[in-house]
């Protein structure tokens, strides 16, 4: 079982470090520019090539049952659950099968009314109450893939 952090603007990077920490699980942090992260074993840094999905590509690509991944990206949360992981947002919203469809669904209804020139507010600012619920939920994935693994 590992973490993947898809990292550009994620706010939650250091609550998965101390997750991971806890539980001895590796981290790696995926990005398209230089991340600073903690010195520790558990934690990895990858930087991959510029591109709009090169992250993405690079956590999907890799992702295996029981492999977490931290992420806003619906596409992204869609494809870590066809590979049996489990995918959270850093709002700690869990991504399920039974959800991401609706997800998807909103995401592309969003981008078709921004399309037509429509200004939309955006996601409402990130939350003391987000940052606790996100930490609940990534302990919460941990134990739930650990039981699996019995």
């Amino acid at each position: 079982m590992r973490i993947f952090i898809d990292a550009d603007a994620c706010p939650v990077k250091d609550e998965v470090y101390k997750v991971a920490a806890r539980y001895g699980l590796t981290a790696t942090v995926v990005s398209n520019s230089f991340i600073a992260i903690p010195r520790s074993k558990l934690i990895a840094r990858m930087i991959v090539d510029a591109g709009p999905d090169a992250a993405d590509d690079w956590i999907a690509e890799r992702t295996e049952p029981g492999d977490i991944v931290v992420t806003n990206d619906i596409p992204l949360a869609q494809r870590v659950l066809q590979a049996q992981g489990a995918a959270i947002a850093p709002n700690g919203r869990p991504f399920t099968a039974d959800s991401i469809g609706a997800a998807l669904a909103s995401r592309a209804i969003g981008e078709h009314i921004r399309s037509t020139g429509e200004v939309t507010g955006g996601p409402k600012p990130f939350a003391p109450a987000d940052r606790s619920r996100f930490l609940q939920a990534l302990d919460e994935a941990v134990n739930r893939e650990r039981r699996k693994r019995r």
